[in-house]
C-alpha cells in the first residue's frame, strides 16, 4: 500500500487517506491507504503501491503525467503489517514534491484526485504528527476533544494495541469525522515515531509491524502467495481540475 506524503502550506507533513467504497466486499465504507493485492507475484510493492493508487485516486505512474511542478518520490518501505484477512502488507512511504524553487503551490488547491468510485468514495489528509497525540488540536476541534481511544487485544497469540483516531475534516463548510483505526492506524503511529523521532502519548507495540506474526503464519501454513487473476492494460490518468467529484487533499 502507498503511504504518500505532503507538505501543507505551513511546511507540516500530512497523509493521504482515502474512505473505501461501500460497494466493496470487505471494508466497505472505512479509512485505508491507497493500495491492493499484487497483479503478479513478480510485481514489486511499490510498482503494486502506484499501480492501486493510481487506479484508486489517479496519482500518476510517472513523472511525465505529472502537472507541473509536482512529483512523487519514493522514500522508503515499512516492515510488513498483517491484516484482519491474513494478508500481508508492505507499507510504501512516498513523498509528492513540490519542485517550484520556493513558491510553495498549495498542493490541497493545485491537485484534484480522480476518484474510482467502485473502490473509493472521498479522499482527505491529516496531518502526520497527530497520529502521536491523544488530543488533536486545529481545525476547529476543541483542544480539550479527545480524538484518540486505544486498547489492548490479543490477537493471533499476539498482544496488539487496537488505535482509533476520530479523524476531523471539512467539506463543504461540514466538519465531519472519519474512523482511523486496525492495520492503517497501526501503520500511521509508526511511520509518525520514524519522522518526528518521538513516542507516542499512548500506549503502543514497540515493535513496528507484525512480521514476527507473519513469520508463524506462514511457518504454519496459514498463508500463502496468490496472484489476482487480472492482465488489464493499465490506461494513463492524470490529476486535473474539471472532475467533477473531488476529494480534500
Amino acid at each position: 500500500m502507498l503511504v504518500l506524503l505532503f507538505a501543507d502550506r505551513r511546511g507540516d507533513l500530512r497523509v493521504v487517506l482515502t474512505l473505501r467504497s461501500p460497494l466493496l466486499r470487505t471494508f466497505a465504507g472505512q479509512v485505508a491507504l491507497p493500495g491492493g493485492k499484487a497483479d503478479f507475484l513478480s510485481e514489486t510493492p511499490v510498482q503494486t503501491a502506484r499501480r492501486e493508487a493510481y487506479e484508486e485516486i489517479g496519482l500518476p505512474l510517472d513523472s511525465h503525467h505529472f502537472p507541473p511542478p509536482f512529483s512523487v518520490e519514493h522514500i522508503t518501505e515499512l516492515p510488513c503489517s498483517l491484516a484482519r484477512t491474513t494478508l500481508g502488507v508492505r507499507p510504501c512511504v512516498a513523498f509528492l514534491r513540490d519542485d517550484s524553487n520556493g513558491s510553495r503551490v498549495d498542493v490541497e488547491e493545485a491537485l484534484t484526485p480522480r476518484l474510482d468510485a467502485n473502490e473509493v468514495s472521498s479522499v482527505f489528509s491529516v496531518p502526520l504528527e497527530q497520529f502521536l497525540n491523544r488530543k488533536y488540536l486545529g481545525l476547529g476541534v476543541s483542544s480539550e476533544e479527545s480524538w484518540y481511544q486505544g486498547n489492548w487485544v490479543n490477537w493471533e497469540g499476539a498482544r496488539w494495541r487496537m488505535h482509533e483516531f476520530q479523524a476531523p475534516v471539512w467539506e463543504r463548510n461540514t466538519l465531519k469525522k472519519y474512523r482511523v483505526w486496525g492495520m492503517t492506524a497501526r501503520i500511521l503511529v509508526d511511520l509518525a515515531r520514524i519522522a518526528y523521532g518521538r513516542d507516542p502519548e499512548f500506549e503502543f507495540n514497540t515493535e513496528m509491524g507484525d512480521e514476527s506474526m507473519i513469520k508463524e503464519l506462514f511457518e504454519a501454513g496459514q498463508m500463502k502467495e496468490k496472484a489476482k487473476k487480472q492482465d488489464a492494460e493499465l490506461e494513463t490518468k492524470v490529476f486535473t481540475e474539471d472532475i467533477p467529484k473531488k476529494g480534500n487533499l
